[in-house]
């Protein structure tokens, strides 16, 4: 099946009883970034994926503005790799400075990040959503239908009933064995599942401006948080020639006098951002929240992105946050749709994505209670005690990719349940493979599970545990230290690794073998070959075991 375009044509004189549609694996309700990764990602492991988008043309506005290294990893692994250059420039760092230019917080960011990609990377999300839409085309299995507005789900034992309207009320119904909720904040999805959601109760109202610079300009760092109580601003890059501005709003301040163009232009002026030097894209104000579904899946229901968590975006870690869920979700739905695992398998996506999207919320509100002072005497005190704390501090790092602390992990045995045991949970850096002859090696982990182990190391994998990881998909990786004499006598799966990344972090933990999972996420390790059956043991059990869902333990 080929992607229909946006303006398909409506069959004249048509019923306005719903229609009944071909049936699909997988049917994903929105086509922003995290839709489209999922149904790309779904689509190149062989499933037929149905997309509905409400709206009748792509969005020619920005909303997310960057993505961090181990994000833009994730989004490689669509085929889109060899485009990400393209639409995107490197971040150099992230500043927080005081009202008269302090510097309070300071991150250097490199383009060689541990996770294969420059730590940071702007993006015009316009043409990210362009290069996602055009790999989509090129895959069969995906269907999209644009000016289609969910209305109702009916859930059943073996799937779902989707209904769905155009804009002149023609409905169509839709069946599919799992439908999956990637529609926005106010998620039509998340409302028919009826889970209850946490919200803090964190939220301040910004002016958020976009331009297009008429002339190339450098910024230096990228990205400026100004701490100044007489008006928060934020300052970050959007991608090649693009760049945003952020105004909060200040308590006695109108939302419709901030909410103006001649508004926007009067807090740009002293950037030296005016319509000589600037095409200004859109001046809106938003209000930022910080919350999550307590429940990520109901029945043959799930949802992913701002359908099932936001947050402040101090961090700008929200769309980052909605990839890593679909990345997650499809390798889980993959074993799943084959019957390679029970459905109570997707019960450890929101056990795991919910407990690490707690974190990143939290983070982003502690962030913003200290940028977000409009007290002079407030921000003098906060000011002073950053500054004592930081003083003789070069540039900082960026915090590593948060490791998943519950859910699908290997605990040895006699470890309490709730105990993770690292490497475990960490997400794996990048490490550059070769083939013994020294070609680059393609990525290994992206697709499925896979079993790196020291090539001086033999696993004696039983023909059973072999057997169950080609089942789910699973590969087998030697690793062979840069100048080993190589005897030509080992199969593909043997790899030189280059740097000498992947066997460093074998040895930090003491390990001889690191299994895996798709999301690069290290399922466990093993010191030893009695280790390794244990460890691929424990994987089988975890994958194949029925859990009650109601075992789900809460983050």
């Amino acid at each position: 099946m080929s992607v229909v375009p946006t303006d398909d044509p409506k069959t004249s004189g048509s019923s306005p009883q719903p229609r009944p549609e071909p049936g699909t694996d997988v049917l994903v309700v929105g086509y922003g970034p995290v839709g489209s990764v999922l149904s790309v990602l779904l689509a190149q492991r062989g499933w037929r994926v149905t997309v509905l988008e409400r709206r009748r043309r792509p969005y020619t506005l920005p909303r997310a503005t960057s993505f961090d290294g181990e994000t833009a990893r994730l989004l490689a692994g669509t085929g889109i790799g060899g485009e990400l250059g393209r639409i995107t420039e490197p971040g150099t760092g992230y500043q927080w400075r005081t009202a008269d230019g302090r510097t309070l917080l300071d991150i250097a960011f490199t383009t060689e990040g541990p996770y294969g990609w420059p730590d940071a990377n702007t993006m015009h999300q316009p043409a990210l959503e362009e290069v996602l839409a055009a790999r989509a085309a090129q895959l069969p299995g995906i269907r999209v239908l644009r000016d289609r507005r969910v209305v109702d789900i009916a859930d059943g034992p073996d799937g779902v009933t989707v209904t769905a309207e155009d804009e002149e009320g023609t409905a169509g119904t839709f069946t599919a064995r799992w439908v999956v909720g990637c529609d926005g904040a106010n998620s039509f999805v998340r409302d028919r599942m009826g889970v209850s959601v946490t919200d803090l109760g964190f939220s301040y109202e910004w002016l958020l401006c976009d331009v297009e610079l008429r002339e190339p300009r450098g910024f230096v760092p990228t990205n400026v948080q100004l701490c100044d109580p007489a008006r928060p601003t934020t300052l970050v890059g959007s991608g090649p020639g693009h760049r945003r501005w952020e105004f909060m709003r200040l308590p006695g301040e109108r939302a419709a006098d901030l909410n103006r163009e001649e508004t926007a232009w009067r807090l740009l002026a002293p950037f030296g951002v005016t319509p000589d030097t600037a095409r200004l894209l859109r001046s809106t104000t938003y209000i930022f929240q910080a919350r999550w579904a307590d429940e990520w899946r109901a029945g043959h229901m799930l949802i992913a992105g701002d359908a099932a968590h936001l947050m402040p975006p101090f961090a700008g870690q929200g769309m980052c946050s909605g990839v890593r869920d679909v990345v997650g979700l499809a390798w889980r739905l993959d074993l799943v749709l084959r019957g390679t695992a029970p459905e109570s398998l997707l019960d450890s996506y929101t056990e795991e994505r919910r407990a690490q999207v707690r974190e990143s919320i939290l983070a982003s509100v502690q962030l913003g209670r200290l940028i977000c002072v409009t007290d002079a005497a407030a921000a003098a005190e906060r000011d002073a005690t950053v500054l004592a704390n930081r003083r003789g501090r070069g540039p900082g790092r960026p915090d590593p990719a948060r490791p998943v602390t519950c859910g699908l992990l290997h605990r040895p045995q006699g470890t309490d349940a709730d105990t993770r045991v690292p490497p475990a949970g960490e997400v794996l850096p990048h490490g550059r493979l070769l083939t013994p002859s020294g070609a680059p090696l393609e990525d290994p982990v992206g697709r499925g599970f896979v079993l790196f182990v020291k090539s001086e190391e033999e696993p004696a994998l039983t023909a059973d545990r072999l057997s169950f990881l080609r089942d789910v998909g699973a590969g087998v990786v030697r690793l062979w230290p840069v100048g080993t004499s190589y005897d030509g006598t080992a199969g593909a799966t043997d790899a030189v690794d280059a740097d000498g990344v992947l066997r460093a972090r074998l040895d930090r933990h003491g390990a001889t073998a690191l299994l895996v999972r798709p999301d690069y996420h290290v399922f466990g390790a093993a010191a030893d070959p009695a280790g390794v059956n244990a460890l691929v043991d424990d994987l089988r059990t975890q994958l194949t075991a029925a859990a009650p869902a109601d075992a789900v333990r809460t983050a």
